[in-house]
């Protein structure tokens, strides 16, 4: 049987006392008041019967998923959303109860046992990959009907089934034995997007998918097509549930989309100065002296690196809050540690605090801002912060 363990991650959170020794490094602060914000917040711009589906894959985009997941159910969620099966694993072994949607395609007899054992809920994207679950089913003498979601594919051209095809795989599924169809749903590519011409064309095709479905008698208990994009910039994307990943975390999927409602950052990263040093004009720092200092310098070392999350690329281009300050780092970002210019800023001490994503003051370094200046998405600055950071509620004493 799987077990999470074959994909386990760290996904609690826990009081900041219990790892002040471990602080003394880096760390990940997690706002779980935040996110109970963000989610009662979103929920607002939903009708009362449109469910909502927090999505907490790849351990809640690197917030720490059974903890996210615990107060997204308290603060108005009715569905989880994972990638894997271990993901959802997790969260059962957790005790946590609510439905939960794995959204990745699974195909082995392991898996189909796993999600029968762990009452997890697979998509269905294709007719070899229902009768797989079909036949294993039976083989293992499963005494109930599975709970699947059809997924259909609309413009994503990722996982799904044609949406042009959707009446015959429908129909397929719904005559198999031990499988029940609990929804049918399809994926934005394009909600983000200032341009809404691609997301409407989505939005025909699965109405007339739909409609193809109930002209032929099948009942759909449940439809969802918006993620956090298509929550935020329209209402008639919503249907019977919305599936909200970045903007659960205080994120919006775009600039436009930010004024719709107030989010608030989840995740601040904070690290410690770990050395405190003077160089002299024209002294090389870091690997590959990609910065040459032009005047007598005090520079900070700090202990976290590109092994913790900060991509390399951002070297001699990011800054920190140091005091209420942004200072700008300088030469290449190492394994464990940077160095940041402290040159305008008097008596800097080993141990002080820097703040490497989040604000002070009124001062912020966001996760847009890496996003922009590495050409990315916010969604990966997020996922990248490794787990020899301790996830910390900095609002929770032990």
């Amino acid at each position: 049987m799987l077990s999470h363990q074959q994909n386990k991650s760290v996904s609690s959170i826990v009081p900041c006392d219990t790892y002040a020794w471990f602080s003394q490094r880096a760390w990940v602060e997690i706002d779980l008041a935040a996110l109970s914000n963000n989610i009662l917040e979103l929920r607002k711009l939903l009708s009362p019967r449109t469910q909502f589906m927090a999505v907490v894959k790849a351990d809640a985009y690197g917030h720490g998923a059974v903890s996210v997941a615990q107060t997204a159910l308290k603060s108005g969620a009715s569905w989880l959303g994972v990638a894997t099966v271990p993901e959802g694993i997790e969260l059962r072994e957790a005790g946590i109860k609510a439905p939960i949607l794995i959204l990745g395609a699974t195909y082995t007899p392991e898996q189909v046992q796993a999600i029968a054992h762990w009452q997890l809920q697979p998509t269905l994207c294709s007719t070899k990959q229902a009768l797989i679950f079909s036949d294993i089913l039976e083989a293992i003498n499963f005494d109930s009907s599975l709970q699947v979601h059809i997924k259909l594919d609309t413009g994503m051209s990722r996982l799904g089934t044609d949406w042009q095809h959707c009446a015959e795989f429908v129909q397929l599924v719904a005559r198999l034995p031990y499988l029940q169809i609990a929804s049918i749903y399809s994926h934005l590519a394009t909600a983000d997007s200032l341009d809404n011409t691609v997301m409407k064309l989505q939005h025909q095709r699965f109405e007339s998918a739909i409609a193809t479905i109930k002209d032929i008698g099948i009942e759909i208990p449940c439809l969802h097509l918006a993620n956090s994009a298509g929550t935020l910039s329209d209402k008639s994307l919503h249907y019977d549930m919305v599936r909200v990943g970045l903007a659960v975390y205080g994120l919006y999927p775009s600039v436009h989309l930010g004024s719709t409602v107030e989010l608030k950052p989840v995740l601040q990263v904070k690290a410690r100065v770990t050395h405190v040093k003077t160089i002299e004009k024209g002294v090389g720092v870091s690997y590959g002296h990609t910065f040459i200092s032009n005047k007598q310098m005090r520079l900070a070392v700090v202990g976290i690196g590109y092994a913790d999350g900060i991509p390399r690329n951002l070297s001699n281009k990011m800054q920190v809050l140091l005091r209420g300050l942004k200072v700008p780092q300088v030469g290449a970002i190492t394994m464990d540690q940077i160095m940041i210019d402290i040159s305008a800023i008097s008596d800097v001490q080993e141990g002080e605090i820097v703040t490497i994503l989040g604000f002070e003051g009124e001062q912020q370094i966001t996760a847009e801002d890496w996003a922009n200046q590495l050409n990315t998405i916010s969604w990966e600055i997020l996922c990248s912060f490794k787990h020899r950071l301790p996830r910390v509620n900095p609002k929770i004493k032990k």
